[in-house]
């Protein structure tokens, strides 16, 4: 068979990687429901011994995201969290880590109530900042990880100006590209050491899986991390491995949708009366809206928003009819949560306030369904929350 040839993110999402099955001509790698494998003798077997350490559909699917982050060494781990554990495991006693004003509270936790216990330490800065930034990079830091935009008030920080920092300082520059996805934007290609994902989110899009991915560019990092996920062993399943592959092979499409809808529902919120403030980066009024357009396709499908004290947002969540009250984001479906209640809860409500992560804080996955029916379901909620 001839090779395959395409220049587009759009053509690497469904060819990219490991793609089909050469002993059989399947367009889709099959799934590898093996713990173990035969070897022909002491010391010789065909690449493969134990699927902790390795199994053929995992491979594709960490061969397919390395691909497409344009790095050279991808990771599938068993959640979101499993992956960025697996990167902070790189660190050891007496580091620190720098991480945005507003990450996952997830993020949050595992830091403060896990890797503090190893003597990890981390501080919450003003990533947007570069030059507030740089002053605090100590001879302790060697690392700074951030989200871009930010969970769950949507901040832009430049990538390029992260990565630059980063290799000035010798540390390692980390970025949670969970809401953006490789199809809208690529932080590798702009000078970044590691990606993250919670490919619970987009890339899988249909919230049938929970997943979590890490890409590098670096060998000796890949190395490193390859120990990191072979030692502790949080990997993804072979059949989670062909669900979250399969999910990837649509995400230009519901990606393009996602936004499409987006965009129509930032600018309604904009303008509707009962809205205090609205937190979308592809609106020009967005304070990250001019770097946010430097480094990435769009503005993405993420909208959080605060109403008027008076009204209830109890009420408004209750309204809602077509949009679900969930945790988690990026499904087909559109989803609403209350970050200080739900993703952020683990943050100190005194963080979360000097942050801005407030109490009114409504933060919207917005879905592939029809825009006016989403506006409408909006709008019959904060009706009936005034």
């Amino acid at each position: 068979m001839a090779e395959k040839n395409y220049k587009d993110i759009e053509s690497a999402l469904i060819h990219g990687g490991i793609y089909g099955d050469s002993l059989t001509g399947a367009v889709n790698v099959p799934i590898y429901q093996t713990s173990t494998y035969e070897q022909q003798g002491l010391g010789q077997n065909k690449g493969w011994e134990y699927s902790r350490t390795g199994n053929p559909t995992r491979a594709a699917l960490e061969a397919l995201i390395a691909e497409l982050e344009g790095g050279t060494h991808g990771f599938a781990f068993a959640s979101g969290m499993a992956a960025s554990t697996a990167v902070l495991s790189l660190f050891k006693t007496g580091d620190r880590i720098l991480i945005s004003s507003n990450v996952y509270g997830g993020t949050f936790r595992v830091l403060d109530k896990i890797f503090k216990n190893f003597g990890i330490s981390y501080s919450i800065e003003d990533t947007t900042n570069l030059e507030t930034l740089e002053t605090k990079i100590t001879e302790d830091v060697k690392a700074v990880w951030i989200e871009t935009p930010a969970n769950p008030l949507l901040t832009i920080t430049d990538l390029e100006g992260i990565a630059r920092l980063a290799k000035k300082h010798g540390i390692l520059s980390i970025v949670d590209n969970t809401f953006m996805t490789p199809y809208i934007q690529r932080p590798i290609e702009k000078g970044i050491d590691i990606v993250v994902h919670s490919a619970t989110k987009y890339l899988g899009g249909h919230s049938d899986v929970v997943a979590g991915l890490a890409v590098v560019h670096d060998k000796t990092l890949a190395e490193k991390i390859a120990f990191i996920q072979n030692a502790t062993g949080g990997v993804l399943g072979p059949f989670d491995s062909f669900l979250l592959t399969r999910g990837i092979k649509t995400l230009g499409v519901r990606l393009d949708r996602h936004v499409q809808n987006a965009e129509k529902i930032a600018e309604h919120l904009k303008n509707h009366p009962a809205v205090k403030k609205i937190y979308y980066p592809g609106l020009r009024e967005d304070a990250g809206y001019e770097i946010n357009r430097k480094q990435a396709r769009n503005g993405g499908a993420m909208i959080s928003f605060e109403l008027y004290e008076n009204y209830d947002i109890r009420k408004f969540f209750s309204s809602l009819g077509l949009v679900a009250l969930a945790e988690s984001l990026g499904g087909v479906e559109s989803l609403v949560c209350h970050p200080a209640t739900m993703t952020h809860a683990s943050i100190p409500k005194e963080i979360r306030d000097k942050v801005g992560i407030t109490d009114g804080l409504i933060r919207l996955s917005v879905g592939i369904e029809n825009a006016a029916d989403i506006i409408s379901d909006l709008d019959n909620a904060i009706d009936a929350a005034k």
